[in-house]
């Protein structure tokens, strides 16, 4: 692919310890520094978490933190890897946006909110065997 990558994604949220204690779910580990969290991945892209005031150090332009429309999936190593995961996080408390499912491009996927309405995609290896078309809704929770 030639052109700009993608390089970093800041979430605004509204208390940085609950959401750590929700991205440790995930298994990212990082130390605050002040109102900011860096989650550094080997491949150079890093997500990280701002509270409202750090925002307002680097973008004055913010609109007020709200919950957000699009999703960040995480890539895990098998189907039951997703049904476990989702359920961890779901008994620990946080909102179930998508129950796991065989999606119809051959993933099984979940989507599970942060404590500021985040979405994070729990996607699995696509696997031929279960791809489907037409593709049919969603299974509601």
């Amino acid at each position: 692919m030639n052109g700009p990558m993608p390089g970093q994604v800041n979430l605004v949220v509204g208390d940085l310890s609950a959401s750590l204690a929700f991205y440790r779910l995930l298994g990212w580990h990082a130390e605050p520094t002040g109102p900011h969290v860096e989650f550094a991945f080997p491949n150079g892209m890093s997500i990280e978490l701002d509270e409202v005031e750090s925002v307002r150090l680097w973008n004055s332009g913010s609109p007020p933190a709200q919950p957000g429309s699009g999703v960040i999936s995480i890539g895990l190593g098998s189907r039951a890897e997703v049904d476990a995961l989702w359920q961890e996080i779901v008994d620990a408390g946080y909102e179930s946006r998508q129950v796991p499912f065989d999606a119809f491009w051959g993933a099984r996927y979940a989507i599970v909110a942060d404590p500021d309405g985040h979405q994070i995609g729990l996607m699995s290896p696509s696997d031929d065997a279960h791809r489907q078309w037409p593709p049919r809704p969603a299974p509601v929770s």
